[in-house]
């Protein structure tokens, strides 16, 4: 077994090796394509010293396209490649501009009688097309034709594709491999040896090449459905539901590439990918590579998807559950809707003083109370202003009533502060001696002009302004819902006073601006006070100056460089609020509040939902479809089900259905298709130490498979689990319960079935979740409150 495993260890090295080396055939290549522009560069200087109008227009042009090609090699110069297909004969023996052959469809006689066939072409896709010294080509143009099956090719119609496969890559480092087999009841050969399959690839290769015609029809079974899936029309709401190990998010991202490459002036708006946690994003993104130079395709986690409105840079952190349910129910809009009103007013009373004439004025310090936070000063209380060469003053009651009608609209509060501004001003002209100085009006119009005018630039007026009105931020709208008693008041008849004490402490972490750690589910609560407090209108700044600008002799010639590719798509990615087609994978653990974040991005998009309402961990699942449907509006959808489990062994598979039954009476788990013979391991902690129990366990997986362990716990035990584990290496990955979402693992150990299933009302479908993780095997491992028999099997999943 030992042997067998270190061979397969091996074989990714060694097929990782395979790439590292054509890439640093690649880099060679670029860096003399890179000096070859820059010799172009300095003959064409040297030239220029000839004199003569001709040799002065042969320096201009050469100058040019020599810099044009010499921007495109730099920018595009680090991480770009990240495919490769291996194609069998073409019917024809055409090839294109770029090198690659143009036939689509093999040959007739590409496939022998034995169903083995050779691999005749293997091209490499990347962002942008390198050809070696004999002109033949080392990397495809992503955009090319030849680079189109890498996109289009699904099992169903494969084309001349066998096996594609992505490439993950850091700078000039070939991370690891990951296979899709086009055709897995073929036998292939590349260079006289068997084509190597690394990851999901070698599963289905090991199916679709099994002696049972009932298992190669089964194979055929899962390419019909998935394709249906990947090519169906984009025109409405495709929704995707399958079991664990049907390969829904495999699917779904590569209906993703199919539809950009199909339509790619449609999809210029861009393409969301929302994820449920940063893990599957690190997955995701390893399966869908990069797509060209404009970013088509933004790969988020619900956690940092409103970076861009709400200044999140990305959360990882979990409430409790208790706590999570508060921020993900639809409760909370109405709560943040006051909230948004209500923070523009800071608890406290304002200094007052008096002048030498015994008159009070605004502008002292107010006195500092406990708000929001130490040190927020209190909301002023009153105006008072010289016009006429008298004061005029607004008292607490008239600002309270200017307030109130300011907010009598929907329109969010940041945007409000002009009209707060002008009826200000207005209560203060009624209150003036100049409204009825002149009865005609044209002069009484000119007279209110210089009164506005003259108030509004007053150093009292626009302090009072900024204090009274300040330009509120999701992060401190947020951060002043942690005073309990200001939230109560905001919260009052939508929450009890326990949920109020338990939201308010839970933003402790948070100071006065808001700074601090967010959790996942404040990500979305952030998101829905940026729409609620709205952003002001700023003037763009202009370009600065720069003297550098004018000191070369070529800045007419060469092209005005603005930005790389690579810019222009991070630009555009932080620009971007909306997108033409949404993904949302593992769809049903997204809460409501998360629903109406993810709408917002996709008002005039398709959509592609994925999920599988039996290992839904929201508590609600019927208040989530409610948000869903408002997310999604009157489009049409579509409905497809994934039926075949082919990830999981059927004795895993028959383990985990047992919980279902627990979570969703009457719900059908996939039918898996393959069995291991290996049945799943039960332990029991030994003398009390749950660390040395599974310590031992994941040390002895790891002798078992080639691959990653994957450790599951309860969330409340994600950090002890880290530090259990932390001497095993970075093959064995500890999760917490809701982390393990979407994820898969050679072996398994779940820990404490009853921990996880006790840790919020949709516990049991959690635990569902993360027996279903195993590709191989599973082990798990009962405490005390599991009341394990004799065998060791907790009560959870005694039959």
């Amino acid at each position: 077994m030992a042997a067998q495993d270190a061979a397969v260890d091996s074989l990714r090295d060694r097929e990782i090796g395979v790439e590292q080396e054509h890439l640093d055939r690649v880099y060679h290549r670029l860096e003399e394509k890179i000096h070859e522009a820059e010799f172009l560069m300095d003959d064409a200087v040297k030239r220029g010293q000839v004199g003569t109008p001709g040799a002065l227009a042969e320096r201009d042009a050469q100058v040019f396209r020599a810099g044009i090609h010499l921007n495109r090699l730099n920018s595009e110069f680090e991480d770009f490649l990240f495919g490769r297909i291996d194609l069998l004969l073409g019917k024809d023996g055409e090839r294109g501009p770029d090198g690659a052959y143009t036939s689509v469809e093999p040959a007739d006689d590409a496939v022998r009688g034995d169903s083995s066939a050779d691999i005749a072409e293997t091209l490499h896709i990347g962002r942008i097309g390198v050809l070696d010294s004999d002109y033949a080509p080392l990397v495809i143009d992503w955009r090319a034709p030849a680079a189109a099956p890498f996109y289009r090719s699904t099992p169903k119609d494969p084309g001349r594709v066998v096996r594609r496969r992505v490439i993950r890559s850091k700078g000039r480092r070939v991370l690891g491999v990951e296979d899709d087999l086009m055709r897995p009841e073929l036998t292939a050969y590349l260079g006289g040896d068997k084509l190597p399959v690394i990851g999901d690839g070698a599963l289905m290769a090991a199916l679709g090449q099994a002696r049972s015609h009932t298992m190669r029809d089964i194979v055929s079974s899962i390419q019909a459905e998935q394709d249906l899936v990947i090519r169906a029309p984009a025109a409405s709401v495709t929704e995707v539901s399958g079991g664990p190990g049907t390969g829904k998010t495999a699917v779904a991202l590569h209906r993703a590439a199919y539809l950009l490459y199909q339509d790619r002036r449609r999809y210029a708006g861009g393409i969301l990918v929302v994820s449920p946690t940063p893990l599957l994003v690190a997955y995701t993104e390893g399966v869908l590579p990069s797509l060209g130079e404009e970013g088509q395709v933004a790969i988020r986690a619900v956690g940092s998807l409103s970076d861009e409105a709400a200044g999140v840079e990305g959360a990882t952190t979990y409430d409790e559950p208790a706590v999570a349910r508060i921020k993900g129910s639809s409760r909370m809009l109405q709560v943040l809707r006051k909230a948004s009103r209500g923070a523009l007013e800071q608890p406290g009373t304002a200094r007052r003083t008096a002048d030498p004439d015994g008159q009070l004025s605004f502008g002292d310090e107010a006195d500092e109370t406990a708000g929001s936070g130490e040190g927020a000063p209190a909301t002023p209380t009153r105006l008072r202003v010289v016009a006429f060469g008298a004061r005029v003053e607004l008292n607490a009651d008239e600002l309270h009533r200017i307030r109130q009608s300011v907010l009598g609209g929907t329109a969010p509060v940041n945007l409000l502060r002009p009209r707060a501004r002008r009826m200000l001003l207005d209560a203060l002209w009624n209150k003036s001696s100049g409204r009825g100085r002149y009865t005609d009006p044209e002069l009484a119009a000119e007279l209110r002009s210089s009164f506005d005018e003259d108030v509004s630039t007053e150093t009292v007026f626009l302090d009072f302004l900024n204090a009274w009105w300040p330009e509120l931020t999701p992060r401190g709208v947020l951060a002043a819902m942690a005073d309990e008693k200001r939230l109560g008041r905001w919260a009052r008849r939508v929450l009890n006073q326990g949920e109020v004490r338990r939201l308010a402490r839970s933003l402790k972490r948070l100071d006065r601006e808001g700074n601090g750690p967010l959790s996942v589910h404040d990500v979305a609560v952030l998101d829905e006070l940026q729409t609620l407090l709205g952003t002001p209108h700023r003037p763009k700044k202009k370009r600065e100056f720069d003297p550098l600008d004018q000191l070369t002799g070529l800045e007419e010639l060469m092209p005005q460089r603005e930005e790389t590719q690579r810019e222009r798509a991070e630009r555009l990615a932080a620009e971007r609020t909306e997108y033409a087609h949404v993904i949302v994978d593992e769809a049903q653990d997204l809460t409501p509040m998360q629903w109406r974040m993810v709408g917002r991005r996709g008002r005039h998009a398709t959509w592609t939902i994925v999920g599988d309402p039996a290992q839904s961990s929201w508590s609600d699942p019927d208040e989530a479809a409610r948000a869903r449907d408002e997310a999604l509006g009157s489009r049409p959808r579509r409905r497809f089900t994934l039926t075949v489990n082919y990830r999981n062994p059927a004795e895993i598979a028959e383990l985990a259905a047992k919980v279902l039954t627990l979570a969703m009476p009457g719900m059908e788990s996939p039918s898996a298709v393959r069995s291991t013979g290996v049945k799943p391991r039960f332990e029991t902690v030994r003398d009390g130490d749950l660390a040395a129990s599974v310590r031992e366990e994941a040390r002895r997986l790891l002798a078992e498979v080639d691959g990653t362990v994957g450790v599951v716990v309860a969330m409340n035990r994600r950090a002890q689990a880290r530090e259990w584990l932390a001497e095993l290496g970075e093959r064995v990955v500890a999760l917490g319960s809701l982390e393990a979402k979407g994820l898969e693992y050679d072996a398994t150990v779940v820990v404490s079935p009853a921990e996880i299933a006790d840790e919020s009302p949709a516990g049991l479908r959690v635990l569902y979740v993360a027996l279903t993780r195993a590709t191989q095997q599973l082990t798990v491992v009962s405490g005390e409150r599991d009341l394990p028999d004799e065998g060791g099997v907790p009560d959870l999943l005694r039959d």
